[in-house]
């Protein structure tokens, strides 16, 4: 693996009244079933920030160190990237219950819903910014849960050397057969590991592919059921899930996204200047290169653009 993200190629364009005003470049990896890659372009071997997409992998090793979840419910929600509808918010708050805490001991900072409608009701509401709300709230939850089961200290359990991060890098080293290649601080305050888009597909292709009634077979087979706590509703991710038979989808900041459908494949990007609106129509386009096809996928393979509050054009793939 390169030591340093080069950068990728054009993958999505900006249609407007029939002109191509922009492109977005970026990097995607298209694997087999075996794993092998099938499809490509731009820089997939080199070390990124998979931000979110992580998720699924931190909640297995939370569950190897001990966090004691049963509900499959509860185990999506710690993967989640939540979108404070009120669902959400009240089963990070009877997660923390469970141990004794509330909010504050979260270390994720105060934030508002990142849904927009959930956003909005605080704010019709009078309410303002927590740290519940703050959409990493259920990954904070189950790390706190973990420590308290492992008997780690609560205090710091965010920093890298603390022994709950230790455990989570090993489990993000093992399942993309990779060696983290750079420590960052992640939007919440947790720790965001590097590693390669390739072997963050791989990881996806690992966890639909696991034995059943292994954990990481636990943790997909529980986002899988449970999508609408993954992300919310109208979440990309979410409604992947929902319309894509089997597959596990999870979104990351600065437009990445992983994706594996088993027996079939699996996908990881990222757009480099972070635009969320490329990710899906690129997502389509490699999806489509497996074989998958789904009226969601057509959905998002062309997202509008407005002029005058019309629809007069499109973003959509160019690879």
């Amino acid at each position: 693996m390169g030591k340093t993200y080069e950068g990728g190629v054009p993958l999505a364009e900006v249609v407007r009244s029939g002109f191509v005003e922009g492109v977005h470049r970026g990097s995607v990896v298209v694997l087999d079933a075996g794993g092998a890659p099938v499809a490509g372009a731009g820089d997939v071997t080199s070390p990124i920030f998979p931000r979110s997409a992580s998720k699924p992998m931190q909640a297995i090793g939370m569950l190897r160190a001990g966090l004691p979840l049963t509900d499959p419910a509860d185990v999506a929600l710690v993967s989640a990237s939540h979108a404070g509808e009120e669902f959400h918010l009240a089963r990070v708050e009877a997660l923390l219950a469970r141990a004794g805490l509330d909010g504050s001991a979260l270390h994720c900072p105060p934030d508002l819903p990142v849904g927009e409608a959930a956003r909005e009701a605080v704010l019709r509401a009078g309410g303002g910014p927590t740290r519940v709300q703050m959409n990493c709230s259920g990954k904070h939850s189950g790390m706190l849960l973990t420590c308290v089961a492992a008997g780690w200290p609560l205090d710091g359990y965010w920093r890298p050397e603390h022994p709950l991060q230790q455990r989570l890098t090993a489990t993000i080293e093992e399942f993309t057969g990779e060696e983290v290649a750079a420590v960052g601080v992640d939007g919440c305050g947790a720790p965001v590991l590097a590693v390669s888009l390739t072997g963050l597909a791989g990881a996806y292709l690992r966890l639909v592919s696991a034995e059943p009634g292994s954990v990481e077979r636990t943790v997909s087979d529980a986002m899988r059921a449970y999508p609408e706590l993954v992300g919310g509703t109208g979440a990309e991710d979410t409604r992947l899930m929902r319309g894509v038979p089997g597959a596990l989808a999870k979104v990351g900041a600065e437009g990445v996204i992983a994706a594996a459908v088993p027996g079939v494949g699996a996908v990881a990007l990222k757009i480099d200047d972070g635009a969320g609106r490329a990710r899906m129509p690129v997502l389509v386009s490699a999806l489509r290169r497996l074989g998958v096809d789904a009226p969601v996928l057509t959905e998002y393979a062309e997202l509008p653009l407005l002029g005058g509050g019309l629809p007069v054009g499109v973003v959509r793939a160019a690879w």
